[in-house]
């Protein structure tokens, strides 16, 4: 393989000989979203010990697309820019029907942004970058690999876990308990949680390859290429991605019936392969059959224990929304479980991430879901509107936004939420910071550096900011005894209009806009995306 898979070091743990003090939290599952979360807490001074049953890195590129409010979520992290020089920048996407092109798609058509739409990086990248991250912050994170959580209890105000590894078993105890275990989940089986959904009977074949050549014929700009009914697989249909290392992804689908495991066989694969390549050489670098479900827990907050990512809920591969709607989980539950470990906020805080993130992860099934009904129709009724929008986009601009091969990954918007004020803006309260360049007395920058990770007033032209000691201050276009910038280009005062304030919240999204914001309003805005009115709600 393209990538050198290098174990990480066992490291044996002080609860082998001796009890350990509590730990503020437990992550179980050293992938991405485990990884990320435990970084995220880090920066706001919390301690959390991760624990992973393996030692190395995801074995294959797995999830690859990931888009720009991730990355600027990455960005906060501090492996953003990492992520953005080694991975492959996209933003076109092409649709074809057979071997016409039929639609094409510009998914960021604008300048005036840090990150781009998409950038195409392997995980195995992402874990290490993270891994490496982590190991930044030696009082903070304890990574323990070949530590296997093999049960737990909560007992209401902390949970006890049991571990096992090489050298036998051992106990801790945390008050939180963060289940980033995959859609396989240990933690959500031995609670015995319902897992619920639409599950899809549909196979499809993933294969890297490593290749010089473009397969994308003369045009080295890489882009996504979609096929329906491709002359070199009939009948089904195909994606083509690239990656870095000059690894390029195929996804293929496959018969209902068909044997996952003869069809991962190179004497199957590598005919597959050169019918889209033909003579350009390639090696094989991973291939992997899947079936998926579009399928979430009805809760993902359990008391003391907590389900971010893939254990709260799966979609299908196409669109993107896997990867990037767990980081998006652990954009929005890292601050208030730092807001309420910090004594900042009540508990009840903590239950909002239910709220905002159940939400998010059912648009992502709805959309998922309909992308992979439309790319492999159930019924007669769904296959012939699927014949007509594909024979109707060849010539037809309205049929060609029919085209559904998957609906990629946009953030969701909180708006009427508990935690928002309500408001009227041209971003409306709820919905995720959009970046813009700033110029300052300091250099440039971008508005995301200067908002995320606190909470953040900004005034945008002609509008007065109070002083206040727990919220920060920028101006935009303005000059003021607080920091102050220029809208580069003009990108943020079209983004965000003039005389007008935004309070961010520290995930980026908007909490309250006001257009003269008072002392006692901008509090009153903060203690509320704090969870204030769910405790007076429940005295």
């Amino acid at each position: 393989m393209a990538y050198d898979y290098t174990p990480f070091p066992y490291v044996s743990p002080p609860g082998l000989t001796e009890s350990e003090p509590r730990h503020a939290v437990a992550i179980v599952g050293a992938g991405p979203i485990g990884l990320a979360m435990a970084v995220d807490l880090a920066q706001r001074g919390i301690e959390s010990v991760v624990l992973d049953d393996n030692n190395v890195v995801s074995v294959g590129s797995r999830a690859i697309c990931w888009s720009k409010r991730t990355l600027e979520i990455f960005d906060r992290l501090g492996i953003g820019q990492r992520m953005l020089e080694k991975g492959v920048t996209w933003k076109i996407g092409r649709q074809f029907y057979g071997d016409k092109e039929v639609y094409n798609f510009d998914l960021l058509p604008e300048d005036g942004h840090k990150y781009p739409a998409f950038i195409n990086l392997q995980q195995y990248y992402v874990e290490q970058y993270l891994v490496e991250r982590a190991l930044e912050f030696p009082e903070m994170v304890d990574l323990r690999f070949k530590n296997k959580v093999t049960g737990h209890k909560d007992h209401g105000d902390y949970v006890t876990l049991t571990v096992e590894t090489p050298e036998g078993p051992y106990e801790i105890e945390a008050g939180y308990f963060i289940a980033c275990d995959g859609a396989g989940s240990a933690t959500r089986e031995r609670m015995g949680l319902d897992f619920t959904g639409q599950t899809f009977e549909e196979q499809f074949l993933i294969a890297d390859i490593e290749m010089e050549q473009s397969p994308f014929g003369d045009d080295d700009v890489p882009e996504r290429w979609f096929w329906f009914d491709p002359p070199f697989h009939p009948g089904k249909s195909a994606l083509l991605h690239m990656q870095p290392d000059n690894i390029y992804r195929i996804d293929l689908q496959l018969d209902v019936t068909a044997d996952g495991k003869a069809e991962a066989a190179e004497d199957k694969v590598i005919p597959r392969i050169k019918a889209i390549v033909g003579d350009k050489p390639f090696k094989l670098d991973w291939v992997s059959v899947y079936k998926f479900r579009c399928i979430k827990l009805d809760q993902f907050v359990h008391n003391r224990v907590i389900f971010v990512g893939d254990s709260a809920h799966v979609v299908s591969p196409f669109g993107a929304r896997g990867g990037n709607g767990g980081i998006q989980d652990v954009d929005n539950l890292a601050w208030k479980l730092a807001a309420v470990l910090n004594g900042n906020a009540a508990p009840a805080l903590i239950e909002t991430y239910q709220q905002e993130r159940g939400h998010g992860s059912a648009e992502n099934i709805k959309n998922s879901s309909r992308s992979t009904n439309f790319m492999t129709p159930k019924t007669p009724v769904e296959a012939l509107f699927r014949a007509e929008a594909l024979r109707l986009a060849q010539d037809q601009p309205f049929a060609q936004k029919l085209l559904n091969s998957g609906r990629l990954s946009v953030p969701c918007s909180l708006e009427g939420m508990d935690l928002q004020t309500p408001g009227t803006a041209q971003v409306a309260p709820g919905r995720a910071m959009l970046d813009a360049p700033l110029t300052g007395e300091t250099g440039d920058s971008w508005l995301l550096n200067e908002v995320q990770g606190h909470f953040t007033l900004v005034g945008f032209g002609d509008v007065q900011l109070p002083d206040l000691p727990t919220v920060r201050r920028i101006g935009i276009n303005q000059r003021a005894d607080y920091p102050c910038f220029t809208a580069a280009g003009g990108h943020a005062i079209r983004r965000y209009g003039s005389a007008k304030a935004y309070l961010f919240r520290p995930d980026g999204h908007v909490c309250a806009v006001f257009d003269n914001p008072s002392e006692q309003a901008v509090l009153a805005a903060r203690a509320r995306a704090l969870g204030a009115e769910l405790q007076e709600d429940a005295a």
